[in-house]
């Protein structure tokens, strides 16, 4: 990481990709509206933090990428359920 919390690893620039994310970058990631991005952190199902005076929120890039795996899976369990996959229970 160097001194400006960007994370190690090239952008698409060729520069540093950024340790945190606005919660702008969230909604252009994932396209969703500023109200779905807003209700994911406040809900805490993405983890993020509030910095600066007015307490603004940055989500942590691999937070992000958590996030989307976690639906991910929940998305092939749900797949799985409806198929009738789901495993037996006694």
């Amino acid at each position: 990481m160097d001194s400006h919390g960007a994370a190690a690893g090239p952008c698409e620039n060729g520069g540093m990709s950024p340790r945190f994310l606005t919660l702008e970058d969230v909604q252009e990631i994932l396209n969703i509206s500023s109200q779905q991005a807003y209700a994911l952190v406040r809900s805490g199902e993405l983890p993020a933090i509030q910095v600066g005076g007015r307490g603004v929120w940055r989500v942590e890039a691999t937070e992000l990428e958590d996030y989307i795996a976690r639906q991910y899976e929940a998305s092939r369990e749900r797949a799985r359920s409806t198929r009738g996959d789901a495993p037996a229970t006694s």
